[in-house]
C-alpha cells in the first residue's frame, strides 16, 4: 500500500545536520505538494515536515547563539564556543 521507504520515518532527526534536515524537509514538502496521497500518508508527511522544521529551527538557533557569543567577547578576540540553546541565560 505504501511504497515509501520505512527507514525515512525511523531516522533519528537529532542526528541530522542542518543541510540534511533542510533537504529532507524540501523533499517532504515536494511530496505533499504533488497531492493525490492517501490521507494517512499526507498526515505522516505533515508530521515529519513539522519535526524537520523544528530541527532546522533549533540548529539555526544554536548557530545564532554561537555568533552572538563570538560578537560579545569583551577581549575582542574571536573564539568559537560550543553552546546550546539552553545555555542562552548563562551570561559570560
Amino acid at each position: 500500500m505504501n511504497d515509501q521507504p520505512v527507514a525515512q520515518a525511523t531516522v533519528d532527526l537529532s542526528v541530522l545536520s542542518f543541510d540534511e534536515a533542510l533537504l529532507e524537509l524540501q523533499r517532504t514538502v515536494a511530496e505533499l505538494e504533488q497531492g493525490g496521497l492517501p490521507l494517512e500518508r499526507s498526515i505522516a508527511l505533515y508530521e515529519r515536515g513539522v519535526a524537520l522544521h523544528e530541527r532546522c529551527a533549533a540548529l539555526l538557533g544554536e548557530a545564532e547563539l554561537r555568533v552572538k557569543k563570538l560578537l560579545e567577547r569583551s577581549s575582542g578576540a574571536l573564539e568559537a564556543a560550543e553552546i546550546r540553546a539552553a545555555d542562552e541565560t548563562d551570561g559570560d
